[in-house]
């Protein structure tokens, strides 16, 4: 399986594979059919308090990371994702934050890695 990330802001794509919005809420402005999502995975996005405090500022890209890597062990909606992905060669997780590289996409795709081993 191979794994993309990209905004969902972004167009779709013929070689996405499966898109899979993996945000709590749905992106500002973007209609459903834009969006051309597939799965929404809200229940394996950060919790709300983890989000708004990340957002707020109030939390480093590092403590995030451990922090959502807390919530994601003890998730059963990440193993529910990989369930619905494991026959997919090609998973494109969407997410809405501006940030490319620092955003929770990133740690959700390694916990699905490791759901899916």
């Amino acid at each position: 399986m191979q794994f993309r990330i990209k905004r969902v802001y972004e167009p779709a794509a013929p070689d996405d594979g499966v898109r899979v919005l993996v945000d709590r809420l749905w992106p500002r402005g973007l209609t459903k059919e834009r969006a051309a999502i597939d799965i929404w995975a809200k229940e394996a996005a950060p919790s709300t308090e983890l989000r708004k405090r990340f957002h707020g500022g109030d939390e480093s890209w590092e403590q995030f990371a451990v922090d959502y890597g807390a919530e994601l062990r003890a998730n059963p909606a990440v193993a529910e994702l990989a369930r619905q992905i494991a026959d997919d060669p090609v998973v494109t997780l969407l997410f809405s934050v501006r940030d490319p590289e620092q955003n929770h996409a990133h740690l959700l795709q390694a916990a699905l890695e490791r759901a899916l081993r």
